[in-house]
């Protein structure tokens, strides 16, 4: 088996991408970025901003953002195209639901099929007029006089409905109150340094309103840690390996991944290096003897996209390994539940599948075989990583798909991989 060696900068987090540019366009004047993820993602988000009348320029490795007040924005000649990004449609349309003019929003082919109704039944609820095609894109937001603020309480742990109430919020009459029981990722409320309060229930609330200023949110943005997952997840398998990863986030809310990967016995270090607006810094990862874990029920929000790469790296470890409470999965890019089961068949996993997650016991010899990844980015970076650790070929029917999240995936593991 091969080795891993390697000192990395990774591409900057896509969640925060996403944010940074819808952020600086509500703000007048100038934000800077750099270390910008321009996957085909946030690259929807930036060409949706540009139809709207938002202008952005990239020279000398930043990108510059031009922002203003919505009120300024232009009614786009077409359709805004999400392309394949479930984060742009949700957060966009938060800010779509604020214009003084009609505009309309859609996708490709996968997301048409991802539900729309957890943000278009509070929306609605605030006042927007939003015309769904039974709840699934393409809508069409039609002006309104304006929005209520409101309390809303998630029914489930979900940082794209949160955001996009929260930005409706910053233009709406009144309070927008948005409560989580289980904690989503937080960049938003970083990002926009929005006032946060712990509930005597254990609730948080998270508060927006037109009063509030919108900051300069300029940064170097840190490494994905979804993107460095695959590569942690290589390396304390490989025999002899050492990596380390700079400036990456180490967001809390976020970094449940490390906490799983040290609970298995993963000898990974962290040091921070950067604690605002973004928690970064270093990760080191080595090789290590590997048992599976039993996964908290509450963790599963924090590591939702983060699954795919996890069981891989379990059927290497010692033990049995169950994901549970994850029905989120059927929602993503693919139906992750469906499509990990018949994958791991295909390679030789005698894997028990759940509405809401699977189990299998570690570890497994692998085998290969073509596996299917359903244009699904994570799905095809995790099964790349699984055919380090089979002697035979594991074959990915879409290699290109990873372009969604991180183009560089490919040229960055054989560069690493010795």
């Amino acid at each position: 088996m091969p080795r891993i060696h390697a000192h990395l900068k990774l591409p900057g987090d896509k969640s925060i991408s996403h944010r940074a540019a819808l952020f600086a366009a509500l703000r007048y004047g100038e934000s800077r970025f750099q270390n910008f993820n321009f996957n085909q993602d946030c690259s929807a988000t930036l060409n949706c901003l540009q139809e709207l009348g938002i202008s952005w320029q990239f020279e000398n490795k930043t990108l510059r953002v031009f922002g203003k007040h919505p009120e300024q924005w232009k009614q786009p000649l077409t359709i805004l195209n999400a392309q394949n990004s479930g984060t742009t449609a949700r957060l966009l349309s938060g800010i779509l639901v604020t214009l003084p003019f009609e505009t309309r929003l859609s996708g490709d082919a996968s997301l048409q099929k991802r539900p729309m109704g957890r943000i278009l039944d509070p929306l609605q609820e605030m006042g927007a007029e939003i015309i769904s095609a039974d709840r699934f894109l393409p809508l069409q937001f039609k002006p309104v006089r304006s929005l209520r603020g409101m309390r809303y309480k998630l029914p489930v742990a979900s940082a794209q409905v949160k955001s996009a109430l929260l930005l409706a919020g910053l233009f709406a009459e009144g309070t927008t109150e948005v409560v989580e029981s289980i904690p989503s990722r937080d960049h938003t409320e970083r990002m926009l340094q929005l006032i946060k309060q712990d509930n005597t229930d254990g609730t948080v609330s998270i508060f927006s309103n037109s009063q509030d200023e919108i900051p300069d949110v300029s940064m170097t943005i840190p490494g994905d840690i979804s993107s460095a997952a695959f590569f942690i997840a290589a390396t304390l398998v490989m025999p002899d390996s050492d990596l380390i990863l700079e400036h990456v986030s180490l967001n809390p809310t976020r970094d449940g991944i490390l906490r799983v990967l040290q609970a298995m016995g993963g000898q990974i270090e962290t040091r921070e290096t950067i604690a605002f607006p973004e928690p970064a810094g270093t990760i080191r990862a080595r090789t290590s003897k590997l048992v599976n874990h039993a996964i908290p029920n509450e963790w599963i929000a924090n590591i939702i996209d983060e699954i795919p790469i996890l069981a891989v790296l379990a059927t290497q470890a010692d033990g049995p390994f169950s994901i549970r409470n994850a029905k989120e999965l059927r929602f993503k890019e693919s139906d992750r539940i469906s499509k990990m089961v018949q994958n791991f068949r295909t390679i030789g996993v005698e894997v028990q599948e759940f509405e809401d997650g699977f189990a299998f016991d570690g570890p497994v010899k692998l085998r290969g075989g073509a596996v299917q990844t359903a244009g699904d980015h994570r799905i095809a970076m995790a099964f790349a990583i699984a055919d380090l650790f089979t002697d035979e070929s594991i074959q990915l029917d879409d290699p290109d798909c990873v372009a969604v999240s991180f183009p560089e995936f490919w040229d960055i593991l054989q560069r690493i991989v010795q």
